[in-house]
């Protein structure tokens, strides 16, 4: 077992009781920071990051280095398992990813392939040995990979969207070809995060962004499904599920076998809590837009919120992403406050 100099994350997880909560972000490593920004304006593009190790891995510690968060998460992007499959994808500046090539057909779903071996994700995975060595054990590394349906949806749309409605149209009219998409979807992921781990991340994460495009009968048809395969082939690896705007299939959650659920900063703690009881640690809820308040209230929400969970199985998080353009000096309060708080 590998000895952390900080490894506050897996006792929490552990359900072992804390001193405090350990706390990190989404998108920690970003444009938020920067040096983040110095670094991105010398390079092509943001795929020049994610797919050069060196780069990946000064990336990934950029925030521990100048957050002192408690744990890093491997800079990768989740849209380099469609990329694997056979589906390139561009990153374009201010719009997001697009696919030139999208998937619709039987005979453009045979052709993706499942790497099995040697797989063209190695950058992730040698990203993951460097940071590892890099870090030297001062926090534990989240690796990551997103759920089926919301790699689904970029698949099949080419491009973000606030409805998802080609994804959605496939569920609904030819579901046999969606859930053979999603199973090719879920085979290449669990190989992706097996090399992860293998590669040395303590934790694994699964983001579900666009959970909050379905309603319940959809998702437990066309989701859990698939999380439930990828959440049991994920043995000895802690793991936490992070499905944005699902509340309403949190009840289904409860049976997942993974240690952690992620929150969005939508929910009632009370409520999440009366569904959970103590079976799973819950992880974030801060509102992400918050974080352009004063030092003052970013403080008093953050105690209010930790408050709120009312016992040491909380892992202090946003309920998204943090925003580019979000103050470094707010993220800085956020994570301070935590850090000075006790139970």
């Amino acid at each position: 077992m590998e000895k952390l100099k900080n490894d506050l994350l897996l006792r929490t997880i552990a359900g072992e009781e804390c001193e405090r909560p350990p706390v990190w972000l989404m998108r920690q490593a970003g444009r938020i920071l920067p040096q983040y920004r110095a670094l991105r304006a010398k390079l092509s593009g943001f795929k020049e990051l994610v797919e050069t190790p060196d780069l990946a891995c000064e990336v990934t510690i950029q925030p521990i280095d100048e957050l002192d968060v408690d744990a890093a998460i491997i800079f990768s992007d989740i849209l380099v398992v469609p990329e694997a499959m056979g589906l390139t994808y561009e990153m374009i500046e201010k719009k997001g990813p697009f696919f030139p090539e999208t998937v619709n057909s039987k005979a453009e779903i045979d052709k993706l392939i499942v790497p099995d071996g040697k797989s063209n994700l190695d950058f992730t995975i040698e990203a993951i040995k460097k940071t590892k060595q890099e870090l030297n054990g001062r926090v534990p590394l989240i690796g990551f990979a997103g759920a089926p349906f919301t790699i689904l949806c970029y698949m099949v749309e080419g491009q973000g969207s606030k409805t998802f409605s080609k994804a959605r149209k496939l569920l609904y009219a030819e579901p046999e070809l969606a859930h053979k998409l999603l199973q090719k979807i879920t085979d290449t992921t669990i190989f992706y995060l097996k090399e992860q781990v293998n590669a040395g991340v303590n934790v694994i994460q699964l983001f579900d962004s666009w959970a909050g495009v379905l309603n319940t009968n959809l998702y437990l048809q066309f989701c859990m499904p698939y999380i439930k395969q990828i959440c049991d082939a994920m043995e000895n690896i802690p793991f936490t599920f992070f499905a944005k705007g699902a509340s309403y299939a949190y009840s289904a959650f409860k049976n997942l076998n993974c240690e952690t659920i992620g929150l969005d900063w939508t929910v009632n703690v009370n409520e999440v809590k009366s569904i959970f009881g103590n079976q799973k640690v819950l992880q974030g809820n801060f509102d992400p837009a918050q974080l352009y308040s004063n030092s003052e209230n970013i403080a008093n929400a953050t105690i209010e919120m930790i408050n709120s969970f009312g016992n040491s199985k909380h892992i202090v998080n946003l309920g998204h992403g943090v925003y580019p353009d979000t103050p470094l000096s707010g993220v800085k309060t956020f994570v301070n406050t935590v850090k000075n708080f006790r139970y």
